[in-house]
Order: C-alpha cells, then sequence, then structure tokens
C-alpha cells in the first residue's frame, strides 16, 4: 500500500516537530528552575531551531539546507516564537504553573508552524537555486 506523500510528508514533520519540541521543552524545563521562564524558554526554543532546520531539510522536505531557506524559516520562526511568547504568558497570567504551561503553547502553536515551514521549503523561489 502507497502512502500519500501529503500524509507521509506530515508524519516526518510530525517527527521532527517531535524531536525538536521534546529538546526545546526539556531545555526549558532545565533552566526555568534558575532563570525567568521566558529567558528558558527563548534559550530552548533558539537551540531547538538550529536542530529542526536541519532535520527539516533533510528529514521532512529531502532537500538541502540553504541560507534562502535559512533566512524564510526564521522568518517563519519568528513569527511562530511570538505566538508561543504570547500564548506562554497567557497560560501562565490565568493560572497554568510553569512546568505545564509549553504543553497547550506546543499543540496551539506547531500546527501553525508546519504552514509557515511548509511555505518556506515548497516555495519554488526558495528551491530554485
Amino acid at each position: 500500500m502507497k502512502i500519500n506523500p501529503v500524509i507521509w510528508e506530515f508524519v516526518r514533520f510530525g517527527i521532527v516537530g517531535g524531536v525538536c519540541t521534546a529538546l526545546h521543552y526539556g531545555i526549558y524545563f532545565l533552566l526555568q528552575m534558575a532563570i525567568n521562564v521566558n529567558i528558558a524558554y527563548t534559550v530552548g526554543y533558539l537551540l531547538s531551531f538550529v536542530v529542526n532546520f536541519y532535520l527539516t531539510s533533510y528529514f521532512t522536505f529531502g532537500s538541502a539546507p540553504s541560507w534562502k531557506k535559512l533566512f524564510g524559516m526564521a522568518g517563519a520562526h519568528g513569527v511562530n516564537y511570538l505566538l508561543h511568547m504570547v500564548l506562554l504568558n497567557l497560560f501562565l497570567w490565568i493560572g497554568v504553573g510553569a512546568k505545564w504551561a509549553p504543553l497547550p503553547v506546543f499543540a496551539i502553536a506547531i500546527p501553525v508552524n508546519f504552514i509557515l515551514v511548509k511555505f518556506v521549503f515548497k516555495n519554488k523561489r526558495n528551491n530554485d537555486e
């Protein structure tokens, strides 16, 4: 049985997202015990972004990384980061504990990120190098 390429692409995105989300959360979880939650979240986000870029390039979309894709993904992640920070602080404000607040953030922001990153990697202008 042949798997639909779009579904398989989403599965690969989910695997990469799972790895990078676990990395992000692990870094955040450790750092938030010692530093401000926003700084801990940002450090985790930035480190997971680097891993995410390479895994997304090679594994999810099967393409070579490039500066153009890096800047495009950074732009998409800039929007995504702002969404993360707004949601994180919203969940903290409504009383979700600092250890658990990132979990609903991930549930909301990851699908948005998929759409943004897919546009960067599937956009014909970014692949004509």
